[in-house]
């Protein structure tokens, strides 16, 4: 077995403090450009800061889950890492990428994982259109919001507000509604992950919305721009029995 050289990312939740000291002792940690792996010890929220936080080092990421669910990660072990890394399954996962305008014109892009989320900033409800590329998808949505969802993110926030559970080889991209008010029965729509797709707040003063990526918020947006961006993936490593397609496949086979 070839050595590898680890750097940890550990969160500081008292579950993931507690590993720390013990994994410290046996292991050293590098720093990250001098390292071969990323070990990632946390929840799926820290797992998504910490993709991004490192994303310019292009290093694989094994995740450990030291938090609630644990959807991105693998079951913790405090011994043998190294062996279970070296067996791994690598799979790559792309990014979304969204480009938003504010009321006052003011730009701002960010990247997801997951999804991106467009709520409703107040106690109104958001009025939106959403095209795809220059074809419109719908012409006025009212709503609490709607999201664009990635394959690795549609069993997260997507399958809450009943999204479909895409396939990660499914190249396709998921619009949900969240809350729709009218039209009452439009469930959303599936579309390539080559899609361009526009969402325009079609009443910015009385109805203010905000966007997330993930963790990043914007509010009073004007619209947003939403695709996959092709030149940036992520390496997520999974041992061979807990991978993120049979975890998915089990989501799909729980809703049948």
């Amino acid at each position: 077995m070839i050595s590898k050289k680890i750097h940890f990312a550990i969160d500081t939740n008292v579950k993931a403090d507690t590993s720390q000291k013990a994994l410290l002792k046996r292991y050293k940690n590098y720093l990250p450009n001098q390292s071969d792996v990323m070990v990632v010890i946390g929840g799926d929220g820290f797992m998504l800061k910490t993709l991004k936080k490192y994303q310019k080092y292009n290093k694989p990421f094994y995740g450990m889950n030291r938090g609630t669910f644990g959807f991105l990660m693998n079951k913790y072990k405090s011994k043998n890492i190294e062996k279970f890394i070296s067996r791994a399954k690598t799979i790559s996962i792309s990014v979304l990428e969204m480009h938003a305008n504010t009321i006052n014109n003011v730009k701002k892009t960010a990247i997801a994982i997951n999804e991106i989320s467009l709520l409703r900033q107040g106690r109104q409800a958001a009025s939106l259109q959403i095209s795809n590329g220059k074809k419109i998808v719908i012409k006025k949505l009212i709503s609490d919001g709607v999201l664009v969802s990635t394959p690795a993110g549609s069993t997260a926030y997507n399958l809450s507000v009943h999204g479909p559970i895409l396939s990660l080889d499914s190249k396709k991209l998921a619009i949900t509604p969240i809350s729709p008010f009218r039209p009452r029965r439009w469930k959303g729509k599936i579309v390539p992950s080559s899609s361009l797709i526009k969402i325009k707040n079609l009443n910015k003063i009385k109805r203010p919305i905000s966007v997330v990526a993930d963790n990043v918020e914007v509010r009073n947006i004007n619209n947003v721009k939403i695709r996959i961006n092709n030149d940036m993936k992520f390496k997520l490593l999974y041992d061979p029995n807990n991978s993120l397609n049979k975890k998915i496949k089990l989501e799909q086979s729980m809703r049948r």
